[in-house]
């Protein structure tokens, strides 16, 4: 009997469709983690964000937005994976810098100070939903603008909130972190395996 359950309960999840709303490599590499078959369908919205309004209010409604756009194109029963990282420091948000000059301002204000990463996960299915943030203080070493210069030059600081990847190239400026490490890099797995359990989907 209790084999028997056990086939049904993993029929269901397995006959579920979940779908990752985001294009970016490292949620996929993150989301894969939890042994989920999913596919990728990328939203496209706005995502520019109120700065008058709280930061962490802010990234989980672009967060909730990007899974409503992708729900919007699939069935009801289609689970919907979203999520959206920003950097803060001293009240200022950092998304994917423009250009290197930018992302050179960026890491420049970041040298020698610690801030906050929020990454806001949203869960979606039909009507229901659940959006939580997670927030990861990290700290930098002092950062020279050769260091700087040198880092941007790679090109990894492009697509990144807050102009750095902590689990690339800057991981030599990191001089401590108190949280979620793939918080950082862009998906808290802890807590999103905690989220699923509430659409019946249990790693």
């Amino acid at each position: 009997m209790l084999l028997y359950i056990k086939y049904i309960l993993k029929w269901v999840i397995v006959s579920m469709k979940i779908v990752l709303a985001s294009k970016s490599p490292r949620r996929k590499e993150l989301l894969s983690l939890l042994d989920l078959d999913f596919e990728i369908i990328t939203a496209d919205i706005d995502e520019t964000m109120d700065s008058s309004l709280p930061v962490t209010d802010e990234v989980a409604r672009i967060s909730y937005q990007k899974a409503d756009a992708v729900a919007g194109k699939l069935d009801s029963d289609t689970v919907v994976i979203s999520a959206d990282t920003i950097v803060e420091l001293d009240g200022i948000i950092m998304g994917k810098p423009k250009n290197a000059q930018e992302a050179m301002n960026m890491l420049s204000s970041l040298s020698g100070k610690s801030h906050n990463v929020h990454t806001a996960v949203t869960v979606l299915k039909g009507k229901e939903h659940l959006t939580h943030v997670v927030t990861t203080a990290v700290t930098f070493r002092d950062i020279t603008d050769e260091e700087i210069t040198a880092y941007i030059k790679t090109q990894e600081p492009m697509d990144k909130a807050g102009a750095y990847g902590i689990q690339g190239r800057a991981s030599k400026f990191v001089s401590g972190i108190v949280g979620d490490y793939f918080n950082v890099v862009g998906l808290p797995v802890c807590e999103l395996s905690l989220m699923l359990k509430n659409f019946d989907i249990n790693i």
